[in-house]
């Protein structure tokens, strides 16, 4: 990662302590109140500058080619309108920017109760979709170079690793 980020979906701001120095700056949309409150927090303690914006993934506040990284972090399964949110990436992005997801294929238990109600359709395809000159009303026609790849996480609750479903974990570029 590197050059200005935007992480849509930011929720709780819980990645920002994980930005690398070469990241010059990061644009976190949330549209619920309560978590942008907290990710306006982890934003002051953040290694970069951080705003915090409020908005939706699929009508992003922010200009046209702007962007050198789009994240989605575990919020693909949350969007109404997947495909909208993925075109709205693809505008934010400079041509050669980078889109990067994590998204969970196999959403069980009550975490993730409202992933499962709302499974994504995509499966893994999504990063390839943002970045694709076949993505449905792109503004612009750029060709990608996706590539898609499966991991396993484990995240440690009360001193336990916990894995989580199967994710899928992908990256993208688009190009002029």
């Amino acid at each position: 990662m590197h050059g200005r980020v935007v992480e849509i979906g930011a929720g709780t701001g819980a990645n920002f302590r994980h930005c690398p120095p070469e990241v010059t700056q990061v644009v976190a949309v949330e549209p619920k109140p309560r978590l942008r409150a907290h990710a306006e927090k982890a934003a002051t303690e953040a290694p970069v500058p951080v705003e915090v914006a409020a908005g939706r993934a699929e009508k992003l506040p922010l200009e046209d080619d702007g962007f050198d990284v789009a994240v989605f972090s575990l919020v693909l399964c949350t969007f109404a309108d997947v495909p909208g949110a993925l075109v709205e990436a693809r505008r934010v992005l400079k041509p050669g920017g980078g889109c990067s997801s994590t998204s969970t294929s196999a959403p069980s238990g009550p975490a993730s109760a409202g992933c499962r109600r709302r499974r994504p359709s995509h499966g893994g395809s999504s990063v390839a979709a943002a970045t694709s000159p076949a993505t449905p009303n792109a503004p612009s026609r750029r060709r990608a170079s996706p590539s898609r790849t499966s991991a396993a996480f484990y995240f440690v609750i009360n001193g336990r690793a916990n894995p989580v479903p199967p994710s899928i974990t992908g990256t993208g570029r688009a190009t002029t």
